[in-house]
């Protein structure tokens, strides 16, 4: 999710669930140590509970990066070795880090000895060629024998040859029940789904056969998706909020931002599949789209809030006789 889940997202986030636990986008070790640290790990508290991504492959400075997302007060540090990206290819770590378990054991035995707070590894069933299975099994058990517990898993192979990062989240075959056959034979382990659910529905299926489930790109181009999360996964008794009464209670969170010097469409970039397929949802997009870039003061929040009057607008339907 790089460039996506930044800290506007995760705050909007957070105002649509209150227990699910967000990640941030994917930041390399070799960024965490020497960019600009505020804007890279920066975050409110309002986003608690937050894990930060890290990706790399060297374990001194993976072991650094996690001490230092740990001071800034992460509930989380998490390993990517699942991201099939050009950019993670060149830099030698993500995906095809699987290739390597026994370097992958040496980073997380590193960070886990700079941090006291979890640390787990997000990864696919494998890579090219790779007999998932076997690959999947073997890849698990050397990192549980290093003392890693919590296994976040895509379960998708990764094409590392032939296939562009889209087509490594769309064609390679997913395979939920390899990833049940896991948790069945490592009872111990925490066992996390991931990769290809849209529907909180597919969720609650298979929270019967794994410990968790992780919400991607649905999340983010249905974020009403995530409305239903505390009660349909937690079990929360409180009423699920509409989406309009989401967004109005997001303002706040607007208006601080701006304060700050951000832009509107830095914010609202975030926003704009909140209302798909319900009533508003082309004026508020449409608002959004057109007026929020390179707004910012006054006018921004002028057009945020005529982009949440259009909520109670009806849209123009077309009739004939």
């Amino acid at each position: 999710m790089m460039d996506w889940t930044d800290r506007n997202c995760r705050a909007f986030h957070r105002q649509l669930s209150r227990r699910a636990l967000l990640y941030t986008e994917m930041v390399t070790a070799d960024a965490v140590m020497h960019g600009r640290r505020d804007r890279l790990l920066g975050f409110d508290e309002i986003e608690q509970p937050v894990a930060l991504q890290l990706g790399g492959s060297e374990p001194a400075k993976l072991a650094e990066a996690a001490r230092i997302g740990a001071a800034y007060g992460y509930c989380e540090i998490n390993l990517n070795v699942g991201c099939p990206s050009e950019r993670v290819q060149s830099g030698a770590f993500g995906a095809c880090l699987m290739r390597e378990p026994d370097l992958v054991a040496d980073c997380l035995s590193a960070m886990r000895e700079a941090v006291s707070i979890p640390v787990t590894v997000k990864h696919r069933l494998g890579v090219d060629a790779d007999e998932p299975r076997d690959r999947l099994f073997s890849f698990v058990d050397l990192l549980a024998k290093a003392g890693t517990t919590t296994f976040i898993v895509h379960a998708r192979k990764a094409w590392l040859s032939g296939l562009s990062p889209k087509e490594n989240r769309e064609l390679p075959p997913l395979d939920y029940d390899i990833v049940a056959d896991l948790k069945r034979a490592r009872p111990d382990l925490e066992i996390i789904l991931n990769g290809g659910i849209t529907e909180l529905r597919t969720a609650q299926r298979e929270l019967a056969r794994v410990d968790g489930v992780m919400l991607g790109r649905a999340a983010y181009h249905d974020p009403a998706l995530l409305l239903a999360v505390d009660a349909c996964i937690f079990g929360d008794d409180a009423p699920v909020r509409a989406a309009d009464q989401a967004a109005r209670d997001f303002r706040p969170w607007v208006l601080q931002r701006l304060s700050e010097g951000v832009a509107l469409h830095a914010i609202t970039r975030h926003m704009l599949g909140l209302f798909a397929g319900r009533p508003g949802a082309r004026q508020w997009r449409r608002i959004l789209s057109e007026k929020a870039p390179g707004a910012r003061g006054v006018q921004a929040v002028a057009i945020y809030d005529a982009a949440l009057d259009a909520l109670t607008s009806r849209e123009p339907t077309a009739t004939a006789e």
